[in-house]
């Protein structure tokens, strides 16, 4: 546990918002153990560790403080952007357990630098009916919330992520969840990534509250791979066309404003685009 940790923040909105990330460049000798010791040392959302490969095509895993997950968007927006910084820009593949996910990092007019990546192959389908029916129950939610025209779906693009779609805003603000209960539904149901919820702000805008248990944490900042599963459940449900641009909004609930541009094709991976600053 000697390797340098790196810490930034990616999708912030705003001074302070956004969600961190830790970053270890250096893990290819350490441990399982040594790495989940390490996310739970730094307390963030997810840590990532380069445990191989080359500075163009780094192999990446990572890390919660309850256990290793597929795949993380923000802290792959962290690593990519830390990368950049040491090793130019342009483009560059992630192994990750989730598959390959291609990079693409650039320098905005403003100097810092922004990476756009596109998913592994997404997929949507229906929710366990015995997994919906405790969602409802942990959230205080119902069948009546969800807004005419986007049902409840489950959808992948690198982890697995229920999709709710609330039609009162008052209620996508105000309603609560018990983590302890959310987490233990969320480990039967595989979902390792995060609950998606979902209110619809504009024709392409919505905001989001990514409901995530894990050690001090219970909502997420900012999610890229949810970003990207957003993006492929609105294709599947016919709320965008493809060449659509897609802008969520999170964090606010936790004061940490982010802001996230998904790009849907018409079909393959879903393009997410956000910086990323080291705090």
């Amino acid at each position: 546990m000697a390797s340098e940790i790196l810490r930034y923040t990616a999708f912030a909105a705003e001074p302070g918002g956004g969600n961190p990330a830790g970053i270890v460049l250096d893990a290819g000798g350490m441990s399982d153990a040594e790495m989940l010791a390490t996310a739970q040392h730094v307390g963030y959302p997810e840590t990532a560790f380069v445990v191989g490969g080359s500075p163009d095509r780094p192999r990446v895993r990572y890390f919660s403080p309850a256990a290793e997950v597929p795949f993380c968007g923000h802290a792959t927006v962290a690593t990519g952007v830390a990368l950049a910084e040491r090793h130019g820009t342009g483009d560059r593949v992630f192994d990750t357990p989730a598959g390959e996910i291609a990079t693409h990092t650039s320098t905005g007019p403003d100097g810092r630098v922004l990476l756009a990546m596109t998913s592994v192959e997404p997929w949507t389908g229906a929710v366990a009916p015995e997994h919906l029916e405790r969602l409802f129950a942990v959230t205080g939610l119902g069948p009546d919330d969800i807004a005419d025209g986007f049902p409840v779906l489950e959808a992948f693009a690198g982890n697995r992520h229920p999709v709710l779609v609330l039609a009162d805003p008052e209620l996508f603000h105000q309603f609560r969840f018990d983590p302890r209960t959310l987490a233990e539904l969320k480990a039967d149901a595989g979902w390792a990534g995060t609950v998606t919820v979902l209110h619809r702000t504009g024709p392409l805008e919505y905001e989001a509250r990514n409901l995530f248990p894990a050690g001090r944490i219970s909502e997420d900042p900012a999610t890229g791979s949810a970003a990207a599963s957003t993006g492929a459940y609105l294709r599947a449900v016919g709320a965008v066309r493809g060449g659509d641009r897609v802008v969520i909004r999170q964090g606010r609930h936790v004061g940490r404003p982010s802001v996230l541009l998904v790009d849907v094709p018409a079909a393959g991976g879903v393009t997410v685009t956000g910086g990323a600053t080291a705090i």
